[in-house]
């Protein structure tokens, strides 16, 4: 990733000293069509300015030290947008890709996808995998793309896959914990999420990481997504330091460290439910 030079680099170090890089970031970027509205222009000009926002952020979060970087870049539910626009979408997303996939095997950083990758075109699908291919072995920022998402689909898919190993024997009912649900997840062996940003200043999580965002610090700006940019970023890592993360303790028990996510949320409900 490419040095931060002057004052930039004096912020980063400044974050770094004050407390605890989030490992895993995600990122729900919304606003790319109220900021062209606001300015007179087509929405597709909103989407172009939001690439832009994706390659500084991506720079960022690498200086800074940010593990995994997972863009909410594009819903299921966005299929159902008009036909101009998706077919829009596709081609910027392919096109953005061509022109950003060589610098960020350059600056090591690692590209994966989650979503149910079949229902792309098939052209963005290869671009993809040669992406994919070409990046797996860098050891920097893992940057993670949900292209045609959602969480409701990925615990679906996993409730689905844990159902047949189930029926063929392969696993057991009370088998079935918080680590085998996660390990069927789209988000396989990527930790969970400590900041989930947000911006324009919407308060819900769109059918987003339904799973994963259990307990991640939550981050909403009125900021358009064109519009956020690294002093935006830097913001959201300061309120995230300042932050008590409690994972469902009283702040007497948490005591200097972080503590650990909570284990057997999945066990101890199936045995309150056969208490009932």
């Amino acid at each position: 990733m490419s040095r931060a030079t002057g004052q930039d680099k004096k912020l980063q170090e400044k974050l770094q000293k004050s407390g605890a890089i989030p490992r895993h970031v995600a990122i729900i970027m919304d606003g790319n069509g109220r900021w062209a509205k606001k300015r007179g222009l087509p929405r597709v000009a909103g989407h172009h300015e939001g690439v832009n926002s994706v390659r500084v952020i991506t720079e960022t979060c690498g200086q800074l030290g940010v593990k995994y970087l997972t863009l909410y870049t594009f819903s299921t539910e966005n299929w159902k947008r008009p036909q101009d626009e998706v077919s829009i979408l596709m081609r910027l997303l392919l096109s953005s890709l061509k022109d950003e996939c060589d610098n960020l095997n350059r600056n090591n950083v690692r590209l994966k996808t989650i979503g149910d990758f079949s229902a792309l075109p098939e052209e963005v699908q290869n671009e993809f995998i040669d992406a994919i291919e070409l990046t797996k072995n860098n050891t920097g920022l893992t940057l993670v793309l949900a292209l045609s998402y959602s969480g409701r689909w990925d615990i679906n898919t996993a409730v689905r896959s844990i159902a047949r190993e189930v029926k063929e024997g392969r696993l057991r009912p009370d088998q079935v914990t918080d680590d085998v649900i996660s390990a069927h997840l789209a988000t396989k062996g990527i930790p969970d999420p400590d900041l989930l940003i947000r911006t324009s200043g919407e308060l819900r999580i769109s059918n987003f990481l339904l799973w994963q965002l259990a307990y991640s610090e939550m981050y909403v700006t009125d900021v358009l997504w064109p519009d956020f940019r690294k002093q935006e970023f830097y913001d959201a890592v300061t309120a995230f330091q300042n932050r008590e993360r409690r994972f469902g303790l009283v702040s007497e028990q948490v005591g200097a460290s972080a503590a650990p996510a909570p284990k057997g949320v999945v066990r101890r409900l199936l045995k309150s439910v056969t208490k009932i």
